[in-house]
């Protein structure tokens, strides 16, 4: 602004109101900096404040302990302070600037670490149902090549299949394995004492050749390179992203490590992570050729409707393991149910809830076994209907495809016509060989029918016509025989 009204009145020759006008100030303003030759500050003569008394009282503790400014703040009201905690809060922050943690700069030998952790992204449809979408991430921490899975869920039975399926992927297992301090893989860390892993997840470790290297509480940069890929995971892969249905999002991540996350040129390395596992590929360890089995095992009670229970979701055994214990192995795509070493039942897993799932198979010995009581007691009271039912169901049998249907007709005859009727029936069917309820049908309806009783005889002709003589017998022939023929 000095140099603009030195300029407006100096080189344009502007009058001084003229200028004021310009340059919207006031002409006694403008007219005192056209005295001063050059541009001086105006001198700040700083105010007193209310804490300029105690700033030597709050250097002092600071000194002898790491108070905070609301501390400091209780300590100088008790010795008559009357400002602000603002105050206090902007002074003790420049006496005491904040410290901002420093971090060493890790290097990781070929085949020496993998960094493993979980990330979380909305909620997914799963058939009817909406579940929280998770995917795991595992990280080579030399080449820097990524694993990428996505789940429903994030138990045992998942984080230990999305190991084994990272391993297969990456034709190896590395040296050790960093993870934070999940349930799935730390039970407990306390400070000053060494952690306690899970047992599986130990097993696990052992079964595969690698140790276990968990981070310190609240230390995640620890494992900075998977922090930093299920941030890219989420920035590049899921943002803006339409997931419409769970079973797409597994073939369009990998085809995303393909020909994206692998192959680009990482910012840290400037090598493509493809090109640099090459290098790391010759010192990862083999695999083990025995699959692991990463079900979670559960010890269920199966129901009176011979099903059990896992996730809400219901599954059915056969009706003979009803009320009986069962061992159950829930892994991430199926369920099989154990009794003893015996299995007995083996399902797709369902990630909805409350729904029921049942082999067909199951229920249909149950059906047929109280189909086979069912038949059982008609034939007691189909045989209690005559001495002759037996006779008569051993001739229906063979002529009739169908004589359980017919049994049953009879008797339903039998509550209409009465037990002596349908008793007198069936001697006359096995008589007259008739075999089938219509024929036992027939027999009742003939005897139950009332015939017309006689009439009187009508004559049509005179009386005189029926006044007949016959001439009496001649019975001589029966005389002249000796003896009877």
């Amino acid at each position: 602004m000095y140099c603009r009204i030195h300029d407006h009145c100096t080189r344009q020759r502007l009058s001084v109101a003229q200028a004021a006008r310009t340059l919207g100030l006031d002409a006694k303003t403008v007219a005192r900096w056209l005295t001063r030759p050059r541009y001086e500050p105006r001198a700040v003569v700083p105010r007193a404040s209310r804490l300029d008394a105690f700033k030597g009282a709050i250097v002092r503790l600071l000194d002898t302990h790491a108070y905070s400014a609301q501390q400091v703040y209780q300590r100088l009201r008790e010795d008559g302070f009357t400002g602000s905690l603002t105050l206090v809060r902007d002074y003790v922050r420049q006496v005491r600037p904040v410290k901002r943690p420093v971090y060493l700069k890790l290097h990781f030998e070929p085949g020496e670490v993998a960094q493993v952790d979980w990330g979380e992204w909305g909620t997914i449809a799963v058939g009817q149902t909406r579940r929280r979408l998770s995917f795991f991430v595992m990280v080579l921490a030399h080449s820097r090549l990524m694993y990428v899975e996505f789940c429903v869920s994030q138990a045992m039975e998942h984080f230990l299949s999305c190991h084994e399926r990272a391993f297969s992927s990456f034709g190896g297992v590395v040296e050790r394995v960093m993870v934070d301090n999940l349930k799935s893989a730390v039970l407990r860390r306390l400070a000053g004492e060494a952690p306690v892993f899970n047992p599986r997840y130990v097993d696990f470790a052992r079964h595969y050749g690698f140790q276990i290297s968990p981070c310190n509480v609240a230390a995640g940069n620890e494992k900075g390179r998977v922090e930093s890929g299920v941030g890219y995971v989420k920035k590049n892969f899921l943002n803006g992203l339409d997931l419409a249905e769970f079973s797409a999002v597994n073939p369009a991540a990998r085809l995303w490590l393909d020909t994206i996350a692998n192959v680009r040129v990482h910012g840290e390395t400037r090598e493509r992570p493809v090109d640099s596992f090459e290098k790391e590929r010759g010192h990862l360890r083999a695999l083990n050729r025995n699959p692991y089995d990463c079900a979670r095992i559960l010890n269920l009670r199966a129901s009176s409707q011979f099903r059990f229970t896992v996730d809400t979701n219901h599954y059915s055994v056969p009706p003979d393991f009803a009320y009986r214990c069962l061992v159950v192995k829930v892994y991430p795509d199926r369920v099989c149910a154990y009794y003893g070493d015996r299995l007995i039942a083996r399902h797709v897993r369902s990630y909805e809830r409350h729904k029921d799932i049942e082999i067909p198979d199951h229920a249909k010995a149950l059906v047929a076994q109280r189909g086979r009581a069912r038949d059982q007691r008609l034939m007691v009271h189909f045989l209690a209907l005559s001495p002759n039912a037996a006779a008569y169901y051993q001739g229906l049998e063979p002529r009739r495809a169908n004589a359980r249907l017919h049994v049953r007709k009879i008797l339903a005859l039998a509550e209409i016509y009465g037990a002596a009727e349908m008793e007198r029936a069936i001697d006359d069917g096995l008589a007259f060989q008739a075999f089938s309820a219509e024929y036992v049908t027939n027999i009742l309806e003939m005897r139950s029918r009332k015939l017309p009783e006689t009439g009187p005889l009508q004559l049509t002709r005179h009386q005189d016509l029926l006044e007949i003589e016959l001439p009496a017998p001649d019975l001589s022939a029966y005389e002249d025989q000796d003896e009877p023929t």
